[in-house]
């Protein structure tokens, strides 16, 4: 069982907890109440974009020093926030693979030699804020190695079966050992070692794994420490709504994830896209910020590319992943339409042939940063679907904030379609974002669209 899988598999429980959310959501309504978070967003995170470095695999050498070369492209590409996978020495006892996963976490405090020294880390870390991007690394709370010096110097830290033996998280996890946050001793450990990255090497925050498998409670007392260091960003590999109380800026958007998937297999229609808005509402603060995204290293790696799994729809979806309510996430090779699953425990070097798609994703980011209505938690704009004559096949809605209107449309079918809109919200004048083409929109608006085709209107005009 991957990683996906088990996530799958856990789909069951997470709806049980969702509807039980949303009951209690319900009733906190019915006395005028409604849910509280504490959490303070970074200012730098409001219209921001994340991008994940698969960094094994990014380039031949798969090092930072190689990485660090690419930095420019990427700040000229418009990202904001540069995610690393994790950057520990990998466990060799029952590693996977030749190289083991990212996961199986040997120490904690330490630097990865397949990756280069602590220095050159810095290195990156440093010409990445001089370029004004933020970078935040990948945190594996929940399990470690088994030749990680803990489990010899303090094996009562992790979970142990009827017989005394430390077990692995999950059974197909073999690489990894679990931890049990019933100790105090890891609690204040993990805390303090999140706290010596942040003064060792001035990162910028967190994506935490599988952080839903660790106590919430954890997290929300050492988060609010740690931020005494540094105002970092939190990112959680979860999606449930106790998550953004305390301790996390942003979680996963699965649902949306797994409704775009199931869209262009032709299972699903437009209109159930509104249940995750309808959904959202009910069980998240409005300044709750959700991923969006099409793909990450998971994903590609066991269920396949965006265009194994959405075909000719994967431009679509990527469209819509900057435009509705969230932060977009784009995975290394993405920008040069990059599709090939890479293997996960082996050198499977990214092909950077060209940037097919480096303008596509450049002109969704400059988009994002210049209309407010985009941005990120309530800096940006409500969402209102406008209703056309072809509701299953037609996805069109209007974001708005201080008089910035954002109209989007997405033919979500292979077929082309004749559209009809009829709404007062969209009249104006409105700038394509990807032709640079001026219109005037009455209240009617009636033109065709190819399969899988978008359009994407800002009010602003050039």
């Amino acid at each position: 069982m991957n990683r996906t899988t088990f996530f799958l598999k856990l789909s069951g429980i997470i709806i049980i907890i969702g509807i039980a959310g949303y009951l209690v959501s319900c009733s906190l309504k019915n006395k005028n109440m409604k849910r509280e978070s504490t959490v303070i967003h970074p200012e730098w995170s409001r219209n921001s974009v994340i991008y994940e470095v698969n960094l094994r695999q990014y380039t031949p050498e798969g090092t930072f020093k190689a990485f660090e070369q690419h930095l420019p492209k990427l700040k000229e590409l418009g990202v904001d926030i540069i995610w690393l996978m994790p950057v520990n020495p990998i466990g060799i006892t029952n590693r996977k693979g030749t190289l083991g996963s990212y996961y199986s976490i040997r120490d904690y405090r330490g630097i990865n030699p397949e990756f280069g020294t602590m220095e050159d880390f810095k290195n990156l870390v440093n010409r990445a804020h001089s370029l004004g991007m933020k970078v935040i690394i990948d945190w594996v709370a929940n399990h470690t190695s088994w030749d990680n010096n803990l489990i010899t110097e303090h094996p009562e830290w992790f979970t142990h079966d009827s017989l005394g033996k430390i077990i692995a998280p999950v059974a197909d996890w073999t690489d990894v050992a679990d931890l049990d946050y019933n100790q105090a001793g890891l609690r204040e450990y993990m805390k303090n070692s999140m706290i010596y990255w942040i003064k060792e090497a001035d990162i910028d925050g967190f994506r935490c794994d599988v952080a839903g498998m660790v106590p919430v409670d954890f997290w929300n007392k050492a988060v609010p420490e740690i931020k005494k260091v540094k105002p970092v960003f939190m990112l959680a590999e979860w999606d449930t709504p106790e998550m953004h109380d305390t301790a996390f800026d942003m979680t996963y958007g699965w649902d949306l994830y797994h409704l775009m998937n199931a869209i262009a297999k032709g299972e699903k229609t437009a209109d159930d896209i509104d249940t995750i808005w309808k959904k959202e509402d009910s069980l998240f603060t409005s300044d709750a910020y959700r991923m969006r995204f099409t793909t990450n290293h998971d994903e590609n790696s066991w269920n396949g590319t965006e265009y194994e799994r959405m075909g000719d729809a994967a431009l679509a979806f990527a469209v819509m992943s900057f435009t509705v309510p969230g932060m977009p996430l784009i995975y290394s090779g993405q920008e040069a339409a990059f599709n090939q699953r890479l293997r996960f425990f082996d050198k499977d070097t990214i092909n950077w042939d060209n940037y097919k798609l480096s303008v596509f994703y450049s002109t969704l980011i400059k988009f994002k940063k210049e209309n407010k209505a985009l941005w990120n938690g309530n800096s940006g704009g409500t969402i209102t679907r406008i209703h056309t004559n072809s509701n299953k096949e037609i996805y069109a809605f209007i974001r708005e904030k201080e008089g910035n209107k954002i109209l989007v449309i997405l033919n979500l079918t292979s077929k082309p379609q004749n559209v009809d809109l009829h709404d007062h919200a969209m009249i104006g004048a409105f700038t394509n974002a990807f032709t640079g083409e001026t219109v005037r929109i009455e209240d009617t608006f009636v033109f065709s669209l190819k399969p899988w085709e978008y359009l994407v209107y800002s009010n602003k005009i050039n």
